[in-house]
């Protein structure tokens, strides 16, 4: 048993570095720009430039596979030159300088184009930012860190549609003049990156550099490191696209004015959740807490299947960014708690692009179980893909590998 002495202390908000605070509000900003343009330019590309909904779908997955594509060779480049600032600043930068690319969009092809640059731009920086958020963070508030950092951009994630709401109804659905106003927090985001966020030094005279971009470094990771992508793989599948949220609240009814506030709600408890979970985990261990973000999944799941009402729709989205809350910091700070220091980047790289890789399979089977048996049977087999989650979690708990599960 652990001696009090040597028990993890409880992580303060003091105690996180001033550069995973700036990270942070990087995140924010950037997610309120992209956020009041993304939750509007479906509308807008149907409304205005006359898309399809054929056209819209491809818009998107062709710019999310780019992102997840671009995450693994990034992350890699991050390992090799010993440097994660300046690669996550040439993605915040590629984000900033396509912004007004919306406003300005005349056609479908322009938009198609700012998309892809967009995503390019976020596949970038993201394993970079995680990678360096562990660089900058101490091991006894990694947990906290991420869990701050997730919280952040949580916030920008619902500042982004209300603003756009709000936007909307005071200039007379006016969208070129909120994508315009959309850009300035993405510059804002630009901006702190290059000035508030210092490079940590690291041991570069450790790192292998013959090892330039070669799959054989994926070798080099530990097992548990491969069992965290696994578990959170089979986990993504549980959590297929949260457009299906906002699908289910039309289906039980809810106006179409109010589907926004789904995903208001959503990460609004996000917000409130990621941060606490990502100290207790900490001081607590992550597997506990783990476990509780997969109940509450399950729980979405059930509640949100069997809603005959906007209530209870909006009772399974709480149950639903709390599961969000209690996962998502938690997984990237087991990734940094079982990557090597100088391969964080190769693993968030590859953490992030089986990720993508398990939700587009699961929103692809969701899409399929709705159309063939309706919303029920596609929250149900969520249900069932958190089971076997919350199973594979135990089995973990019990591997002496992951230590981190414990604490």
């Amino acid at each position: 048993m652990t001696a009090p002495a040597d028990r993890p202390q409880r992580s303060r908000l003091q105690d996180i570095p001033r550069g995973v605070w700036a990270l942070g509000f990087v995140s924010m900003f950037m997610d309120i720009s992209s956020e009041m343009i993304h939750a509007l330019l479906p509308l807008y590309l149907v409304t205005v430039l006359g898309a399809s909904m054929v056209a819209v779908g491809f818009i998107e997955g062709v710019a999310e596979a780019t992102a997840m594509i671009v995450r693994v060779f990034s992350g890699t480049l991050s390992d090799w030159l010993g440097r994660r600032k300046i690669l996550a600043a040439i993605g915040y930068g590629l984000a900033a300088f396509t912004k007004p690319i919306f406003p300005l969009a005349t056609s479908l092809d322009w938009i198609v184009a700012a998309c892809f640059i967009d995503r390019v731009g976020k596949g970038i920086r993201g394993a970079p930012r995680d990678a360096l958020v562990a660089d900058l963070s101490p091991a006894r508030i990694r947990g906290a860190s991420f869990g701050l950092r997730q919280t952040l951009d949580t916030v920008g994630a619902f500042l982004g549609p209300l603003a756009a709401v709000g936007l909307m109804l005071a200039s007379a659905n006016d969208f070129t003049l909120v994508f315009w106003i959309a850009a300035v927090p993405a510059f804002l985001a630009f901006a702190l990156i290059l000035f508030a966020v210092k490079e940590p030094a690291r041991h570069r005279a450790t790192q292998d550099n013959a090892a330039l971009m070669r799959l054989a470094d994926a070798a080099r990771l530990p097992a548990a490191f491969w069992m965290v992508v696994g578990l959170a793989a089979l986990l993504t599948l549980a959590r297929f696209s949260e457009a299906f949220l906002v699908l289910r609240a039309q289906n039980v009814g809810l106006a179409l004015a109010w589907a926004p506030a789904i995903m208001v709600v959503m990460n609004v408890m996000y917000a409130l959740s990621a941060y606490p979970a990502g100290a207790a985990s900490d001081w607590l261990g992550r597997g506990g807490l783990l476990a509780a973000g997969i109940a509450a999944l399950i729980a979405a799941d059930v509640v949100l299947a069997y809603a005959a009402d906007g209530a209870a729709v909006l009772l399974g989205v709480v149950f639903w960014g709390l599961h969000m809350g209690l996962t998502q910091g938690l997984l990237a700070a087991l990734v940094a708690d079982t990557a090597p220091a100088a391969l964080r980047g190769t693993a968030f790289g590859i953490f992030n692009l089986g990720g993508g890789l398990a939700l587009l399979a699961a929103s692809i089977v969701a899409g399929a179980l709705w159309d063939g048996y309706g919303p029920r049977a596609t929250f149900l087999a969520g249900a069932g893909f958190a089971a076997a989650s919350m199973l594979a979690v135990a089995a973990l708990w019990r591997t002496r590998a992951m230590s981190a599960f414990r604490r």
